[in-house]
């Protein structure tokens, strides 16, 4: 696994700091790209660079924070190479990964507690992509 590359914003500043923690305890690598407190921030700041390193081939794969998930999704899924996936729940980040290949873990860092971020970062790590009908789904989703 290559370094996995984390972000958040001041709503998700909390839990992401609980992801560098379990990162950490599995002996994975990892690149902050911030923010780094809970002072009031913008999104963005901090998903574009994560989403220009994961589509780079710095980091992968990724996971993002944000009070609800929604906004920092669709900052990072603006880029052609990232399939970031709002995950609430272990299921929804086991077939992420099985059925989009998704290569950023999305999390809304208000709706889940730290007990249940853990289930979906396993989810998520374990989970592999099965590709055959999915691929060519895949293939169609970026804009040319």
């Amino acid at each position: 696994m290559k370094i996995i590359g984390i972000c958040s914003d001041h709503a998700g500043y909390l839990l992401k700091e609980y992801v560098k923690r379990w990162l950490t305890s599995k002996g994975w690598e990892f690149k902050d790209f911030g923010t780094y407190s809970e002072e009031s921030c913008d999104y963005p700041d901090f998903a574009h660079p994560l989403a220009l390193a994961v589509e780079s081939g710095e980091c992968y794969p990724g996971i993002a924070v944000c009070g609800s998930g929604n906004g920092i999704s669709m900052t990072l899924n603006k880029h052609q190479g990232i399939r970031a996936a709002l995950c609430w729940e272990p299921e929804i980040a086991r077939l992420a990964r099985q059925h989009n290949d998704a290569n950023i873990l999305v999390m809304p860092g208000r709706f889940v507690t730290n007990e249940e971020a853990d289930k979906i970062m396993t989810e998520f790590f374990e989970g592999q992509f099965e590709g055959g009908r999915h691929q060519k789904r895949i293939d169609k989703i970026p804009v040319k």
